[in-house]
């Protein structure tokens, strides 16, 4: 499948998604569950393709600023699909969806740099790859729960919830959803900044740098530590979780896609 095609094609599919949702809850009503998840598995499939297509081209794993977003969007979209089973999260896809959208190009547009041999047969390299993308993507389904939560919370304030947030789970439901995702990413996120501190040497073949990156990425991993801490001492929830939550996931977006697109697209390096 040639070109722009192969990212295009997941892309629509995740705007028709996004449109889907968006019209039904414009209109008071739950999105029908079995054409969301439907055309969210086609979403999933097609992007999964335009991903490894843009990921191994050439025989060589390139990745950069545009794949590694497209990658953390599909996982989390991913990981939704998956939770969709357990518990009914309408208005997530209207938010959520476009943004894969747009992700889905970005591989296209920046397509990033060959990985050195040396990088891609390492096993801690390629491990410390795949736990940090896990978090990253758990902590970007966390933030989208944020977002849920924070616009039930506003219409429950004005006394308007519409009737397709009226079809999500309590409150209270969806905050201990947020905190299992926040201590499984939290986790992942812990893995990944000891190996990073620890075993520089051995991943990226020179001692730590106190670089943009390596600062945002340990402010993160404070900002969601105190949130957890906060949780279990004094029982943080609302607002307050939300806004943690937000800030630490801005946090990560700096540390490594806001260094690839400086480095990327800016700096052309």
């Amino acid at each position: 499948m040639p070109g722009i095609l192969l990212y295009l094609l997941p892309a629509t599919a995740y705007a028709a998604l996004g449109i889907l949702c968006t019209r039904a809850l414009r209109k008071g009503e739950a999105p029908v569950r079995s054409a969301t998840r439907g055309l969210l598995a086609v979403a999933l499939v097609l992007h999964g393709a335009s991903l490894s297509h843009a990921l191994f081209e050439g025989g060589s794993l390139r990745f950069g600023f545009g794949a590694a977003l497209s990658l953390t969007l599909w996982l989390a979209m991913l990981f939704y699909f998956l939770e969709s089973f357990i518990a009914r999260l309408d208005g997530l896809p209207a938010i959520a969806a476009p943004i894969a959208a747009l992700c889905c190009l970005l591989p296209w547009l920046l397509p990033g740099h060959s990985l050195p041999d040396g990088d891609t047969r390492n096993w801690a390299f390629r491990a410390h790859v795949v736990v940090a993308m896990l978090a990253y993507s758990l902590f970007t389904l966390a933030a989208l729960h944020a977002l849920l939560m924070a616009l039930a919370e506003r219409q429950l304030h004005h006394a308007r919830l519409s009737r397709g947030l009226a079809g999500l789970p309590p409150l209270l439901v969806l905050e201990n959803l947020l905190f299992r995702l926040i201590g499984v990413a939290f986790l992942l996120l812990t893995l990944t900044v000891l190996s990073g501190v620890f075993f520089s040497e051995q991943l990226f073949g020179k001692s730590l740098v106190w670089s943009h990156k390596t600062i945002f990425t340990i402010a993160a991993w404070l900002l969601f530590g105190a949130l957890l801490a906060g949780r279990r001492a004094w029982g943080w929830r609302g607002r307050t979780a939300q806004r943690y939550t937000l800030a630490g996931f801005v946090c990560l977006l700096l540390a490594y896609a806001g260094t690839r697109f400086v480095l990327e697209v800016i700096l052309g390096r």
